[in-house]
């Protein structure tokens, strides 16, 4: 796949910020096949937009749609601000604030990509309760050997296994890039 013009806009506004943790390959071509099997009038959150790489592969994915919402959330309003002022389809929407505090408020997704630290590493059963019968979880950064601190590469082992054994859920372990674990929920 090759890379769509809104994510080298995204790589290129990440580099100008010094923003490092994009997602990277084969996170983002995987969001932009994920949100493309995004049911008609479905809803996509992203939690973690950082400099809006992976908001970019979502979007992308959606090619000429409208009937489908792209939600993304980040904590850093300087974050929020750059890249919401860059050019975006009118179904995309920012919020500016704590995955964990705001997840609650959102309603449930069909496809939910969960890059931040509220929701992935703190708060995950938010994050399994947004998700809607049949929608899928798509998880970044799942290797432990990413993490030198023991104690967050307890963390991501057990997340890994929260995710696993949670009977709502069918899940894989993808150990490409930064390890990926792909999750959908049981009607």
């Amino acid at each position: 796949m090759s890379v769509p013009v809104l994510v080298a806009e995204a790589s290129r506004r990440a580099e100008r910020l010094g923003f490092t943790a994009s997602c990277e390959d084969p996170a983002g071509p995987m969001l932009a096949v994920l949100a493309a099997a995004v049911p008609r009038n479905g809803r996509i959150l992203e939690l973690g937009t950082g400099s809006g790489v992976g908001t970019a592969w979502l979007v992308s994915g959606l090619t000429d749609r409208d009937d489908v919402t792209v939600t993304t959330v980040e904590l850093d309003a300087d974050l929020v601000k750059a890249v919401s002022e860059a050019s975006w389809p009118s179904f995309v929407t920012f919020v500016e604030g704590d995955a964990g505090e705001v997840l609650p408020t959102l309603g449930r997704f069909d496809l939910i990509f969960a890059d931040a630290v509220a929701g992935k590493w703190t708060g995950l059963e938010l994050t399994l309760n947004a998700l809607a019968p049949g929608a899928v979880l798509l998880v970044d950064d799942m290797s432990p050997a990413l993490y030198p601190d023991p104690e967050h590469q307890a963390i991501v082992r057990r997340v890994e296994r929260s995710l696993a054994d949670d009977p709502r859920l069918i899940s894989v372990r993808i150990p490409a890039g930064t390890h990926l674990t792909l999750a959908t929920r049981r009607y």
